[in-house]
């Protein structure tokens, strides 16, 4: 079998029983079930959630998104060998951890499969929470240019390309284009205030406004922890992407979760402790695959340009990359994977077989 063969590209197409269109972002796909069989399965396997709670099938892919594209490489490699499962294992290790703390819970109830995840429906808060550690990436290239107040926040003189903050930042973005919010333009990953949150917290799916101080406390003590476990790694966590959101617990009472992912290469930074001590910046995380691509193409403006999406999106149809250089972006998430969780990664050689089989002999989803 081909390592083309082993990788997930394409996961939504699974004959999962569902009367909902199947929903497909960058990298998973959600499959809503039927109502019969959401409560079947919170009755079977015993899931602590309200009877009535609508569940789906996430599954992950192997596909790979930089600058808003989706990348593909030479020899039918359509994704990164070992990126999903990678992806998964270290969110469930973060997830799992944070539960333990007594932190808060996740969206996530059961894991049938290293690709798939059986989810419980959540309110999505539209915010997509980032925290940050160092000053590196756009908000280094905005604080070159002059830029000082991000967020509301005003940076101090004298700070260096990749050096540590004084303090953990917090700096929002809008996830998905809001409307009518005073001071937010209507597009999406807009930078927004603390004061903006505040100030219209409802239209950001907060049940309260005393809800603002809870999400950034679990944000924070999210990536305390994230920050201090992959320190005895030998690694330093720089910043990271959260989502928060709500649902109801067994007396039907909503609470703050986290959802989506959390501490992964794909929506944090990561990097190498050693080379950093020694003033060097080695990623080990998605950043790694950007400055890649920016450096592999001759106008890297192209990739940096909003304004030039078309061109982008042809550029990455148009070019099958080195399978080498994925092949490296594998190694890259599967040595984190395995540091992160202190396991080895499992991978599969037929991984949509695989979860076909289990959906259908241990959960009767599939006819």
């Amino acid at each position: 079998m081909s390592i083309a063969d082993s990788i997930l590209s394409v996961n939504n197409d699974l004959p999962i029983r569902t009367e909902l269109p199947v929903h497909s972002g960058k990298v998973r796909s959600v499959y809503w079930l039927t109502e019969q069989d959401s409560r079947r399965l919170i009755a079977e396997k015993s899931y602590a959630v309200p009877a009535d709670t609508p569940l789906a099938i996430m599954v992950i892919s192997d596909r790979i998104s930089a600058f808003d594209c989706i990348w593909h490489g030479e020899d039918g490699m359509l994704g990164v060998p070992g990126k999903g499962a990678a992806l998964n294992a270290i969110s469930n290790h973060w997830f799992d951890l944070f539960k333990q703390q007594g932190l808060a819970d996740s969206h996530i109830l059961d894991i049938p499969h290293p690709f798939v995840w059986i989810v419980q429906k959540a309110k999505p808060v539209m915010i997509e929470a980032i925290c940050r550690q160092y000053i590196t990436g756009s908000m280094w290239r905005a604080y070159k240019k002059g830029e000082r107040n991000f967020c509301g926040i005003e940076l101090e003189e004298g700070l260096q390309q990749d050096g540590k903050l004084t303090h953990l930042l917090m700096t929002p973005s809008t996830k998905g284009i809001l409307k009518g919010i005073p001071n937010v333009p209507e597009a999406d990953d807009v930078n927004i205030s603390r004061q903006d949150i505040l100030n219209s917290f409802s239209a950001f799916n907060f049940e309260k406004q005393d809800d603002v101080a809870l999400y950034e406390k679990l944000l924070t003590e999210g990536f305390a922890l994230i920050s201090h476990a992959l320190q005895h790694n030998g690694q330093v966590f720089v910043d990271t992407k959260f989502e928060f959101g709500y649902v109801k617990d067994l007396n039907g009472q909503n609470k703050l979760i986290y959802m989506d992912e959390v501490g992964t290469p794909d929506s944090s930074r990561i990097w190498d402790a050693k080379e950093y001590a020694e003033g060097r910046v080695v990623e080990n995380s998605k950043e790694g695959f950007r400055q890649l691509l920016l450096k592999h193409f001759p106008d890297p403006d192209i990739l940096l340009n909003k304004e030039r999406m078309e061109e982008r999106q042809a550029l990455a149809k148009d070019n099958a990359l080195p399978s080498d250089v994925l092949m490296q972006v594998s190694k890259t998430y599967i040595d984190i994977a395995e540091k992160i969780t202190g396991k080895p990664l499992v991978l599969s050689e037929s991984p949509k077989a695989e979860i076909i089989q289990i959906l259908t002999e241990q959960y009767q989803l599939i006819d």
